[in-house]
């Protein structure tokens, strides 16, 4: 029998335990052990972006993680996203309404990666997104859609917060 470790982790907000070969690829545990398929593998070697995840909070590609670093982590795959299975993520919605995904080997990366870009820079300038998907490949376009599912997606998420932000009483100025 091969050596096999257990491994707990957070994964889209689930406390797992799993008992996996220690160097198996994240990547790969996320697909077979836990069926979270929206994953994807491109290129194997961590060039493309394709199995990107937020690993405590950090954008990294799955392919390049054994499971044992894994140990204690919290995981967000393209499935933890969205709040629910009813409703795509506002990034997932810009992403479908700009025409930012094509074949869809990409596109869970590429929203991971304007996820984490948004966090960091909310209202991002071109140099900013050009810079937070520069680990990520599409073979299918030309990413201006994708550039464009970006913005709108920093201008959704702007219009979230200020429609959900407290509003003040108004002052009374009469005496």
């Amino acid at each position: 029998m091969k050596n096999l470790t257990t491994i707990t982790l957070t994964i889209n907000n689930t406390p797992t335990t799993l008992t996996v070969p220690p160097m198996k690829r994240l990547l790969d545990v996320l697909r077979e052990d836990l069926h979270l398929t929206g994953t994807k593998e491109g290129c194997g070697e961590g060039e493309c972006g394709a199995c990107a995840i937020l690993f405590n909070g950090e954008l990294a590609n799955s392919c390049l993680i054994p499971a044992l670093q894994a140990n204690n982590a919290t995981l967000t795959t393209i499935e933890g996203l969205a709040p629910n299975a009813a409703h795509l993520h506002p990034i997932q919605q810009c992403f479908l309404e700009q025409g930012g995904a094509q074949c869809g080997i990409c596109t869970p990366g590429m929203i991971l990666a304007t996820h984490h870009l948004l966090a960091q820079h909310p209202n991002p300038t071109d140099t900013e997104i050009h810079e937070g998907l520069s680990g990520n490949l599409c073979r299918c376009t030309g990413y201006m859609r994708i550039f464009e599912s970006v913005k709108q997606a920093a201008i959704a998420s702007a219009q979230s917060i200020a429609a959900h932000a407290p509003q003040s009483p108004p002052h009374n100025l009469s005496s």
